[in-house]
């Protein structure tokens, strides 16, 4: 073979691979058995359940991922497997916010209920620091760091 053309299959597989994990990586990401931001969680990772990731249990994250969405277990994974996929998590996340936010109990969501009424009203009561009945950018950028550290608090490795 020639070096061209090693080089070029060598990238060819380079980008493949990358590919492939950065796929079963981002599927990572959603709801349900992960973190609050999608992450997997450190208990799921952790197979022998000694407190500790190896480098083995942080490689089968991804593999695990690729292989509950190759639902024909051939190996790849299509279109249609990971657009199945992601309408089931879809569904959840719906289910939860259903839960949450459907004051009538109806089973579907309006828009009143997705503004959140009161709900709202409170959240924009806190973000005015200095109750002027606005919300500046300082204000705005002091919630949000706020709310990062929070967030960080949550989540569960």
């Amino acid at each position: 073979m020639k070096p061209n053309k090693a080089v070029a299959v060598i990238v060819a597989v380079s980008i493949a691979a990358a590919g492939t994990s950065a796929l079963a990586f981002g599927k990572m990401r959603g709801e349900g058995e992960r973190g609050s931001r999608g992450e997997m969680r450190f208990e799921q990772l952790d197979a022998d359940k000694d407190g500790k990731l190896s480098r083995a249990e942080l490689e089968a994250g991804p593999a695990a991922r690729f292989a509950s969405t190759d639902v024909n277990k051939d190996g790849k994974i299509t279109a249609d497997e990971v657009t199945a996929d992601g309408h089931k998590r879809a569904e959840k996340r719906f289910g939860k916010m259903l839960a949450r936010l459907d004051a009538d109990k109806d089973g579907e969501l309006s828009l009143e209920e997705l503004k959140g009424g009161e709900r709202h009203a409170q959240m924009f009561d806190r973000l005015d620091a200095d109750k002027d009945g606005f919300v500046s950018k300082d204000e705005m950028r002091k919630m949000r760091k706020m709310g990062k550290r929070h967030d960080h608090r949550k989540k569960s490795y």
